[in-house]
């Protein structure tokens, strides 16, 4: 009896175009090479993804999505105070950056050159991450631990502030040795300027 393949999904797809493009780099790795990493035709390929760039893009968005989604789990931990969660969430950020581009360098430059083709999938991800914000801030605010402001706006501004800690450009700052405790003092004097 021959063995049958397991059913092509855009998950199994977007799991193979990871590899491929980790191994080939972005310049050079086609729908091709993915189809050929899953054994079958191009073709297969295109009814998932209709273009490559909509298959770069949909990776794109299944890396930043990783990083989201470990995040909301602090956000929505609602029993622990909005400091606490706050403090979390901005070291779980910095954190995620760090180990993308520390554990795995040549995935790590494939998505900066991936990031700059997909502004909309980066600016989607930075629209949820200070939605992710807010909810924290509004609910210290709520509390009373934070100084009462629009939650959105010191959200973005938080963000922005922390860009050093997480913006794939300064991934070379990450590992100077004084780059953690930069993080601690940066995240202290932030948090003493919420509570006002």
């Amino acid at each position: 009896m021959a063995a049958t393949s397991p059913t092509l999904t855009a998950e199994r797809i977007l799991e193979a175009t990871e590899e491929v493009l980790r191994r080939h780099g972005p310049a050079k790795a086609t729908v091709v090479d993915v189809a050929r990493a899953l054994g079958v035709s191009h073709g297969s390929v295109y009814r998932h993804f209709r273009t490559k760039a909509a298959l770069r893009e949909a990776v794109t968005k299944r890396w930043l999505d990783r990083t989201s989604e470990v995040l909301s789990v602090i956000v929505e931990a609602e029993d622990r105070d909005p400091e606490t969660r706050l403090r979390d969430w901005v070291r779980a950020l910095y954190d995620a950056k760090r180990r993308k581009a520390g554990d795995d360098p040549e995935l790590f430059a494939t998505y900066m050159v991936l990031a700059d083709e997909n502004v909309e999938a980066v600016a989607g991800h930075v629209a949820d991450l200070t939605a992710q914000l807010t909810r924290i801030l509004r609910s210290g605010m709520d509390a009373g631990t934070f100084t009462p402001t629009d939650p959105a706006t010191t959200a973005r501004a938080l963000f922005q502030a922390t860009g050093r800690f997480h913006d794939p450009c300064y991934a070379r700052e990450w590992e100077r040795p004084d780059a953690e405790s930069d993080f601690a003092a940066m995240l202290d004097l932030l948090v003493r300027g919420l509570r006002g």
